[in-house]
């Protein structure tokens, strides 16, 4: 009788309470808030330590948003957005703020570091100006490394543990080796084995003199190659020279206007955006390399969507037994990895063993130069990316094909139409707006595509005059990589610059083309 008097829900059953009371939910979330925010700002300060200040940054701010959006009952709905928009934030916007702040700098294989970086840099740099003593490096008893100095008759000293980076920490200060109870010596390959770290420490002894590895048995005492004066400027301390900072150029230079290495990365306003626009010998190949990026990339949309759309046309024949099969076969390619067919085509087209031109040879007597003469250069490229391309709209046309009404045909074939007709008339006007978007997405890919550029021809032949690498089959985004990673100055600014000119104007054309299409978007 009990159980029929207490409340039921609507499916007969007593209802239950909550097993977790509000108070300890509400607890409990504010204290996965705090641990998460907690690890998120040890994340912030370790990247501000070590001076990565844009990544800090970043991660200030997705933290920030993420507490108040998930916090916030105003935001409630946007908790389950917020993942995908902090992804698009993390792997999207700021990749493409960074590229085109870079594109601002003169960051280069010369110009990686910081100004305090280069400035210590100098100061660290030393030069044998006294005697030399043998060392040894031993093991202490809690297993750090460190340095034993002999220096006859003032004494046996050792250095403090070698912890942390030589180049940021100040030269340690050696003590009397009474004071230290060390391990036996570390055998002579131990030494070499560390040789490329142990030069980077310094020394200093009780009346300031500084000690460098000399040899791999043997320290010497050094002195400071330069000194640090009023407003920057480094003084030479054996030539009396003074070098100054350019803040132009990104260098330390002296009296005669040399540069000393390593250079330092400072804002260099539009002058990477105006080399591109303006320097000829880098205008004439980007503008030549542009066109045919364009021309590439719809050339591959163009040959690929006719291929494929016949090729789907046929498989809807009637008359075709063993559809399965063709269809099979025909999307083969399409699982095969592009690298792969992409190799096996350089094989094939090889100008001295290729299958292709020992058959041409067999038939015409000629061997054309496939991957020396730009023309056939590109219409390889086109070819060998329609063999990979045409799958792809086979699929989908095979898919738009089959929603169009048969009536349309029939209604046709009554008035006389030819099939060229029903193409024109039927056929592709009934096509072209569901593959509007997806044309434009695959003009996109082939106007990036570096993968087959880089695999088949690697960008050549090169273009003559060139002040960059640049190759008549290259893209802009092979072109692009060259400059950054090939070039021998490897200017990552200018290839910055480069690629955000390449998203300004696939962006811009992809929206063109979406007007144009009157793709609702």
């Amino acid at each position: 009788m009990s159980a029929l008097n207490e409340p039921a829900d609507l499916a007969g059953l007593p209802m239950t309470k909550s097993l977790t009371p509000p108070s300890l939910r509400k607890a409990l979330r504010w204290s996965v808030w705090s641990l998460f925010n907690a690890l998120a700002l040890y994340l912030v300060v370790a990247l501000y330590a070590q001076q990565q200040l844009a990544f800090a940054l970043l991660g200030l701010v997705v933290t920030g948003i993420a507490s108040y959006v998930f916090i916030s009952r105003r935001t409630y709905a946007h908790r389950y957005i917020y993942p995908s928009l902090a992804g698009m934030l993390v792997f999207v916007i700021f990749p493409l703020l960074y590229t085109v702040g870079i594109g601002f700098t003169n960051y280069s294989a010369s110009n990686l570091l910081s100004f305090e970086q280069v400035q210590r840099y100098h100061l660290n740099q030393t030069y044998l100006a006294g005697e030399r003593y043998a060392f040894a490096l031993h093991r202490d008893a809690a297993g750090e490394l460190r340095l034993r100095v002999d220096r006859g008759e003032r004494g046996v000293f050792v250095s403090p543990p070698l912890l942390g980076d030589p180049a940021v920490r100040s030269p340690l200060p050696l003590q009397p080796a009474e004071a230290e109870a060390l391990g036996e010596a570390l055998p002579l390959r131990e030494v070499i084995q560390r040789r490329a770290e142990l030069e980077q420490w310094a020394l200093r002894d009780a009346e300031g003199e500084l000690l460098r590895l000399y040899g791999l048995r043997e320290v010497a005492a050094v002195k400071p190659l330069f000194r640090l004066l009023e407003g920057g400027d480094l003084l030479n301390t054996r030539s009396s020279e003074r070098l100054t900072a350019d803040h132009d150029s990104g260098f330390y230079v002296d009296s005669h206007g040399n540069r000393v290495a390593p250079g330092f990365t400072v804002y260099a306003g539009w002058s990477n955006f105006a080399r591109v626009l303006g320097d000829p010998s880098i205008r004439g190949p980007f503008l030549e390399i542009f066109v045919w990026t364009v021309v590439f990339a719809a050339g591959t949309v163009l040959f690929t969507l006719m291929l494929g759309l016949l090729l789907a046309s046929l498989l809807q024949w009637d008359l075709v037994r063993g559809k399965p099969f063709y269809r099979v076969m025909l999307i083969l390619p399409y699982a095969v990895p592009a690298f792969i067919s992409i190799l096996v085509f350089r094989g094939l087209f090889n100008q001295n063993f290729g299958e292709i031109n020992l058959l041409l040879d067999s038939l015409f007597g000629v061997r054309p130069d496939w991957f020396s003469d730009p023309t056939l250069a590109r219409g390889m490229i086109l070819l060998v990316n329609t063999w990979l391309g045409y799958p792809y709209m086979l699929l989908l046309s095979m898919g738009l094909l089959q929603a169009i009404p048969r009536d349309l045909y029939e209604a046709s074939a009554m008035d006389g139409a030819t099939p060229l007709d029903n193409l024109l008339k039927i056929t592709l006007p009934l096509l072209i707006k569901p593959l509007a978007p997806l044309l434009i997405a695959s003009f996109a890919f082939n106007f990036n595509n570096f993968v087959l550029i880089t695999l088949l021809t690697r960008g050549g032949p090169d273009i003559i005059g060139a002040t960059t690498p640049a190759g008549t089959t290259d893209l802009l985004v092979s072109y692009t990589y060259r400059i950054a990673f090939q070039d021998s100055g490897q200017n990552f600014a200018l290839a910055a610059a480069i690629a955000t000119l390449i998203f300004l104007v696939v962006g811009g054309m992809s929206w063109l083309n979406l007007k144009l299409s009157k793709v609702k978007v």
